[in-house]
């Protein structure tokens, strides 16, 4: 039996979504004697099947082979190599997310402009700044 969170996590949605499914019903689950959602896995094999059916980039089983949850689908926009490193950027739909990766993992993965790509974000820092005025 699953947590809320471990479902939403092994079908690749936000938890906010998975506890919206359970209480309209979408999801059957099981109440621990403390009240807690507990989804068994079998309830989860319809989603993950449909999501096998995809096309692969489409699919959201490659999200559930990389630890790192903020994966960033958009198009390659630039590609530029100087000695040992690259810069990368890929354009979504509203922004541009630039990527320092090895010059020899740009050419391993045949990296072009207009490539198809995933941006995968994993940091322990998060900068914060101010917008609009001053209090």
């Amino acid at each position: 039996m699953l947590t809320p969170r471990e479902a939403a996590r092994l079908i690749g949605i936000s938890y906010p979504t998975i506890k919206q499914w359970i209480l309209a019903g979408k999801l059957k689950t099981n109440k621990t004697p403390g009240g807690h959602h507990r989804i068994a896995e079998s309830v989860l094999k319809p989603f993950l099947a449909k999501d096998g059916a995809k096309l692969s980039e489409e699919s959201r089983a490659r999200y559930r082979r990389v630890s790192g949850r903020n994966q960033i689908v958009g198009k390659v926009v630039s590609v530029r190599i100087e000695g040992l490193l690259a810069e990368v950027v890929v354009g979504t739909a509203d922004s541009h997310i630039t990527a320092i990766i090895t010059a020899n993992a740009v050419r391993e993965l045949a990296l072009k402009k207009g490539d198809s790509v995933a941006a995968l974000i994993k940091s322990t820092d998060v900068m914060i700044e101010r917008l609009g005025a001053s209090a």
